[in-house]
């Protein structure tokens, strides 16, 4: 489903990332393999030529800039395009809140959000021009639900789901479709955390095939795919109803009393773009008078 497809998978010297050059390579499409480690870098890219595939390893932080430059030049001198992005390195500093420097909140947001960032904007001129792009953030459970002691890797995780939700409203209409994968996988960044039975359940190998689905000619745009174990759900970020309350001096108060339905989930939303939310503030006003 991917064969002449081309695709840069940062952080794949290993784990997850690994798990994904390996899948996409099956399917057909060449592959850039991005680590910090040039050892790395270069095994999973051998071991892909190994089987069949055809790669290239490229060894830099995607914190740098120029290198994230670099990194797409050497795809498209060797392949001629870039059609594929997934942004999956990513580093953790776990510490509680009250336990973590603001030098540990500040590198984990720089490689999985700023990282992202530089090696999106790297690709997105030449996907503009070509009318094709894909692009797949690596957001996570912690970020668009909490997790204890990930404050930095949390915040930096939701922060690229909103990345995702601007950059595919600015690229629809370009054939640039931009998504989210949420992976739950056994690497070296989960050891410890888990028993050994869900270790062996959570191999990276059982998130990969959800790509598939975000990357090929229909691939939807938008999307937040939560994978793990074999098992798929998509996760939407909502709007209610609500309730106008006005603003009156006891409006703060109407806004307590009246928080149940306020918060009441039948016929909530999920937004085309973030404007809804005026728009519907608005027009609930107007109705009033």
């Amino acid at each position: 489903m991917l064969d002449g497809k081309t695709a840069i998978v940062t952080g794949a010297g290993g784990g997850l990332g690994r798990a994904h050059a390996l899948y996409l390579a099956s399917k057909g499409a060449k592959i850039l393999v991005n680590d910090v480690t040039a050892v790395a870098a270069e095994r999973v890219a051998q071991e892909l030529r190994d089987s069949g595939g055809t790669a290239l390893a490229y060894a830099a932080s995607v914190t740098d800039e120029a290198a994230s430059e670099t990194m797409v030049s050497t795809v498209l001198d060797a392949w001629g395009h870039i059609d594929i992005l997934v942004n999956n390195a990513g580093i953790l500093r776990d510490k509680s809140f009250a336990k973590m420097t603001i030098a540990d909140f500040r590198t984990v947001v720089d490689v999985h959000l700023m990282g992202a960032a530089i090696c999106s904007k790297a690709v997105w001129e030449p996907m503009r021009q070509r009318g094709f792009g894909r692009i797949v953030m690596t957001t996570s459970s912690s970020g668009l639900y909490g997790n204890f002691g990930q404050a930095n890797y949390g915040a930096a995780k939701m922060a690229l789901v909103g990345l995702m939700q601007t950059l595919a409203i600015e690229g629809e209409k370009y054939g640039i479709r931009v998504n989210c994968l949420a992976p739950t996988a056994a690497t070296g960044m989960t050891e410890g955390v888990l028993d050994s039975e869900s270790l062996k359940m959570l191999a990276p190998e059982r998130v990969s095939p959800a790509l598939l689905s975000l990357l090929g000619d229909d691939a939807p745009t938008r999307a937040i795919l939560c994978a793990g174990a074999g098992h798929f759900a998509v996760a939407n970020i909502t709007l209610t109803h609500g309730t106008y309350v006005g603003a009156a001096d006891d409006a703060g108060e109407q806004v307590i009393e009246r928080w149940n339905e306020i918060a009441d989930r039948t016929d909530e939303a999920v937004p085309a773009y973030g404007f809804v939310q005026a728009e519907r503030e608005v027009e609930a006003a107007k109705r009033v008078g």
